[in-house]
């Protein structure tokens, strides 16, 4: 059980689907999943299941605000009624709180029903799209390996036509990287999103298999050594992983452009958290975070695992079918000291880094390098992450003395 006197709070986010999908992205992390966890079966999650994980989701925090995220593979597979009926468990269960939702998307199959399904019910969405038609096309292409953009696109103008507030979620990749300006533009100004959420695409090579918590120390690449670089013969990662000095670089100018033209008014995720970091607030951005573990994924057979990117059978604290209680699951010893190592077992490299407030070392899942000295658990992102720190320092620092209207 939870501890007395805690305050317990937590983020659910739902496979309802597990990980059935209608596109085959190259770089997804979670296509395998169906093979890995042994849970293929077509159909999604079970009413029983849906009821007992929205029952205990609500009932479980003790906050006024409850978010589901409903991510997959890709949810709207199993179509408005069983979203409907989200909302009616919601209501049965909800009390004095107020539940919202946020939805994860392709958009391949949004049409004016689900928008306004989705406009009505206040419902946040996020949008994949990784750029304009040439770069989103690389690797974001249906099961038949045809291009997608199209069909985004459509998706995205449909979203604002019915006032949908969503965001454009763009993984940024070994290719699309390289073309930060483009990226930048296309989504403000063609597509006209003012929610932006930079993703990094790390995959080491065994990603499909290997959880980060089981990788052979010994065998880490050392930070500034070819295999911590994507492309080369001996890289450890995947060949479209983003490149941690182009990750950095990309950050830089976006950043420059959002400064030019998007303060106040556009919100990017890594901007936005920085600066309420420079403010000494928490992190907006799990990654960025000092401890883990507060945010689960729930499979569709309602196994409870420790992050949405750590669901491997090492990772599974236990499952709503066995009777089991949500809320215990997150405040379980085992979560509690996933959540702890991210802290623990951060370098001394990182410790003594002066922006080590800022990152915090960042994901637990990308930290598969040796520091300079031969110690493991450094980020793969380490080099570009601490660029872009030191390059937006002292734009934040004058941000922050900025009148809160401004920034705002």
């Amino acid at each position: 059980m939870a501890s007395k006197g805690l305050r317990r709070a937590f983020h659910v986010m739902v496979k309802p689907i597990g990980s059935r999908c209608n596109l085959d992205c190259a770089y997804c992390y979670y296509l395998h999943k169906d093979q890995l966890l042994a849970n293929n079966s077509v159909g999604g999650m079970s009413d029983e299941t849906l009821e007992r994980l929205i029952q205990q989701g609500i009932g479980g925090q003790d906050v006024d605000v409850v978010v589901f995220t409903w991510h997959g593979g890709e949810p709207t597979l199993l179509g408005l009624d069983f979203f409907r009926r989200v909302i009616e468990l919601q209501q049965k269960h909800a009390g004095t709180k107020r539940v919202e939702n946020d939805l994860q998307t392709n958009g391949l199959l949004l049409d004016d029903a689900w928008c306004e399904f989705l406009r009505e019910h206040d419902f946040l969405v996020g949008l994949s799209i990784d750029g304009p038609k040439h770069l989103h096309d690389r690797f974001r292409t249906t099961r038949g390996g045809e291009p997608s953009f199209d069909q985004v696109y459509r998706a995205g103008k449909l979203l604002q036509r019915h006032g949908v507030t969503f965001n454009c979620l763009t993984v940024i990749n070994s290719v699309n990287v390289h073309h930060p300006d483009e990226v930048y533009q296309f989504l403000t100004e063609d597509l006209g999103s003012t929610r932006l959420q930079w993703l990094p695409c790390v995959e080491p090579k065994d990603f499909q298999t290997a959880p980060p918590s089981n990788w052979n120390t010994a065998a880490m690449p050392t930070l500034g050594s070819s295999a911590a670089k994507p492309g080369t013969p001996d890289s450890i990662v995947t060949d479209w992983s983003v490149d941690p000095d182009a990750w950095g670089e990309f950050l830089c100018r976006t950043f420059d452009l959002w400064l030019a033209k998007g303060l106040g008014l556009v919100l990017v995720n890594w901007f936005e958290s920085l600066v309420g970091q420079w403010m000494n607030q928490p992190p907006q951005l799990c990654t960025l975070s000092r401890l883990c573990g507060q945010s689960v994924a729930v499979e569709k057979d309602g196994s409870v695992y420790s992050c949405d990117h750590f669901v491997y059978p090492e990772h599974r604290l236990g499952t709503l079918a066995e009777g089991r209680q949500l809320v215990d699951l997150v405040y379980s010893a085992a979560q509690r000291k996933f959540g702890c190592d991210k802290r623990d077992a951060l370098p001394s490299y990182c410790r003594q880094c002066v922006y080590n407030f800022a990152c915090n070392g960042d994901c637990p899942k990308n930290r598969f390098l040796k520091t300079p000295d031969g110690e493991p658990g450094l980020s793969y992102l380490c080099p570009g992450i601490k660029r872009f720190l030191a390059h937006a320092d002292p734009h934040l620092r004058q941000i922050i003395a900025m009148p809160h209207s401004i920034i705002a």
